[in-house]
């Protein structure tokens, strides 16, 4: 995956913004005001998804090319290097994650149920 498909497949979800605020060099996506994936636009080496704790152990053992986040809480992020060892599925997959973890949830539609019926 290259930096433009990352970036297209990022802004393809609802609510997503993309901004500088740390340098023009680092690119982040947020929903609902909150991060969910950042990367160097220059290198394009890696990425920072928020992850589950226990998912991102598991991920960690699994895939050489997935680490503990970079500057980032490593108990909820990973970095996911883009060194083409690992899936532009995968690397889908753990971007819908990411994303799911901080997109606002929902809430289940309550019918009331209708008078006189």
């Amino acid at each position: 995956m290259n930096l433009e498909s990352f970036r297209d497949y990022c802004l393809i979800k609802s609510g997503v913004t993309e901004e500088f605020p740390f340098g023009e060099d680092t690119l982040v996506f947020k929903v609902n005001g909150k991060i969910f994936a950042i990367t160097d636009v220059e290198s394009f080496e890696g990425v920072n998804l928020k992850c589950d704790p226990e998912e991102a152990l598991q991920l960690r053992e699994q895939y050489p090319a997935i680490q503990p986040g970079y500057h980032m809480n490593k108990k909820h992020w990973n970095t996911v290097l883009m060194d083409r060892t690992l899936s532009d599925k995968l690397v889908k997959e753990l971007i819908d994650k990411s994303y799911g973890l901080v997109a606002p949830k929902r809430p289940l539609s309550k019918t009331k149920p209708k008078k006189g019926k």
